[in-house]
C-alpha cells in the first residue's frame, strides 16, 4: 500500500483596524516578525492607507493557536506600540471559497 500524502491546510484571516498614524504602524508591524511566528503565520500581505485604515491578510497554519495567539498580552503590547486602536479591530475568519 502507498503512503497518502496529508494534505497541508492552511487558514486565512483578515484583520481591519484603525491606526493612529498608517506610516509608523507599518514600521512598527515590520518588526514583529518573531511574534508572527507565535500566531503560526506562514504569510502576511497588507495594506496601510492615507486614511489610517490597515487590513492584514495571514496565512497561517493552526487557526486556535492563531486566535489565542491574538488575545495574548504579547500582542496587546504591541498593537500599543503600533498605534492600533484596539477597539477598531475586526478579525474575519476566510470560510468560504469559489474555485475557478
Amino acid at each position: 500500500m502507498g503512503m497518502q500524502k496529508k494534505e497541508k491546510t492552511v487558514s486565512k484571516a483578515i484583520i481591519t483596524a484603525q491606526v493612529e498614524d498608517s506610516t509608523n504602524w507599518e514600521t512598527g508591524f515590520r518588526s514583529h516578525t518573531g511574534l508572527f511566528s507565535k500566531y503560526t503565520a506562514t504569510a502576511v500581505q497588507f495594506v496601510a492607507t492615507d486614511d489610517n485604515e490597515v487590513a492584514i491578510l495571514w496565512e497561517i497554519s493552526n487557526l486556535e493557536t492563531f486566535l489565542a495567539q491574538l488575545d495574548a498580552p504579547e500582542t496587546a503590547e504591541a498593537m500599543a506600540q503600533d498605534g492600533v486602536n484596539h477597539d477598531s479591530v475586526k478579525v474575519y475568519i476566510l470560510d468560504k471559497e469559489i474555485n475557478l
